[in-house]
């Protein structure tokens, strides 16, 4: 575990005092050094929500544990992406209410996207009321306060305002290893019709580009070695900056700071997706030859039914560009079956689509309602069944594209970042190329963090297996 946090003092909206006197109070109320459980569901953006949670626990004199029956203190950092998600999170709140009963001084703490949601916050205060604290997105940084409230009251604290800017300086504990994550910018303002992010984070903000530079020289001098930018659209960053800067630039500044390392980034929207960027990618030392560029549905009707601002000529031609610039590219992508109304011809365009683009990797998912939506009031015939149907059919058009793509990589030479354990079996390692292909290779584990050539020897469904040359 590593805790870090940049050298500019917090935003006047976190206030220190307010740290140090929920420190007081919970070196008061514990009579052990008190442990914390914290888990976050969903994108990697709530990983690194849950890492400055977690940064201001530590502050305040927690640690931390990876069992709840040991825990002082539980907190959930939800998603509100799918309704399974949310369901989940119900799931496993309704399973603490034994040991909040064992243990009623334990405290609950619920937060993140799902809490954004006056329905949600409402549901929880009425049918849960073991929990302790409720607070949406914008309001992270008040973690303190709530907590100093509920040990100081003993009443339940809820929250669910807005947020208006981005909390610089919470400090962050992040897991030790080879990868970090680093928000550029918060919120989305795009409302694609099916999405609920831009009602439960808010319209985009933007970090400054010295902000993320320090972070990210941090983070490199921490030893981390793949750093991934994270914004709803990080194709979008930069708007309303006092000092222009927009992403491209953006990445050519991170790209000229020293060392060895990767930048990877996401997500990446179609629609402020420039020649400009392709550019830019292709002529940097660190940013890796990989775009997750989420397509949602390869019809021209369901894509401005989902109010993407694109069309799938414009897609593809962007596809088209950034092979001619970077041969070695590789794209990923999202893709959504049976969003309301899809026909089954419209269906057919996706597969197509997914053919002649030829992803190495697809994220995909059968629609789900998400109540406050555009899409959740569109007619929608087609059968959930029907739908498995198309998804079963997708995926097996993706896992030969997979298979053929991963053959043609039989012979070559990898660059490879290891980052873990293998599961090949004993002695293997893990890691991945820049096209974010995953590798494993007999070796010993102190090459883990390190950039190794590794010839490809053998072609699984989901990895390639190799020999790491010396």
């Amino acid at each position: 575990m590593i805790i870090n946090s940049l050298t500019q003092q917090l935003d006047e909206e976190m206030d220190q005092l307010s740290l140090q006197r929920a420190s007081v109070l919970v070196a008061s109320h514990y009579g052990h050094p008190p442990l914390a459980f914290v888990h976050s569901f969903g994108c990697q953006q709530n990983v690194s929500d849950g890492e400055r949670l977690k940064g201001l626990l530590a502050e305040m004199g927690f640690g931390f544990t990876d069992e709840q029956e040991r825990a002082d203190l539980i907190l959930f950092n939800t998603c509100a992406v799918r309704e399974s998600a949310e369901d989940r999170v119900f799931g496993n709140v309704g399973a603490l209410k034994n040991l909040k009963r064992a243990d009623p001084d334990r405290i609950i703490v619920l937060c993140g996207c799902m809490m954004q949601q006056p329905q949600v916050a409402e549901r929880i205060k009425k049918s849960f009321p073991y929990v302790d604290i409720v607070f949406g997105t914008g309001a992270i940084h008040r973690l303190p306060v709530f907590l100093a409230q509920r040990l100081e009251s003993r009443k339940r604290v809820f929250w669910n305002q807005p947020a208006q800017n981005v909390v610089e300086g919470i400090p962050a504990v992040r897991d030790e290893g080879v990868k970090a994550w680093l928000t550029i910018m918060q919120g989305c303002n795009n409302f694609c019709t099916y999405c609920i992010v831009p009602h439960v984070r808010g319209r985009e903000v933007s970090r400054t580009p010295d902000r993320i530079e320090a972070e990210a020289r941090e983070l490199i001098g921490l030893g981390y070695r793949e750093i991934t930018l994270l914004g709803q659209n990080v194709n979008s960053y930069g708007k309303g900056l006092e000092e222009p800067c927009d992403f491209p630039a953006l990445l050519r500044r991170l790209d000229g700071i020293d060392g060895e390392y990767r930048l990877r980034f996401m997500t990446s929207h179609p629609r402020d997706c420039t020649r400009e960027l392709i550019d830019t990618i292709a002529g940097s030392r660190h940013v890796c030859h990989h775009i997750h560029l989420p397509v949602q549905s390869g019809s021209d009707r369901v894509v401005k039914a989902m109010n993407r601002h694109y069309d799938i000529a414009h897609y593809l031609e962007l596809i088209a560009y950034a092979r001619q610039r970077m041969p070695d590219v590789t794209f990923s992508s999202d893709i959504i079956v049976g969003f309301p109304g899809e026909t089954r011809e419209e269906f057919l365009e996706t597969l197509a689509l997914i053919r002649k683009v030829r992803y190495n990797a697809l994220f995909t998912f059968i629609y789900s309602r998400r109540s406050g939506t555009p899409a959740a009031t569109m007619p929608d015939p087609v059968p959930a069944a029907e739908k498995s149907v198309w998804f079963r059919e997708l995926l097996e058009v993706q896992q030969q594209i997979c298979t053929e793509l991963n053959e043609e990589m039989v012979g070559t030479v990898q660059r490879v970042l290891f980052d873990s354990v293998g599961k090949s079996g004993d002695g293997f390692l893990a890691g991945r190329t820049e096209g974010n292909i995953i590798v494993e290779a007999p070796g010993d584990r102190s090459l883990i963090g390190k950039f190794l050539p590794v010839r490809i020897t053998r072609a699984m469904n989901w990895a390639m297996v190799g020999t790491i040359q010396q």
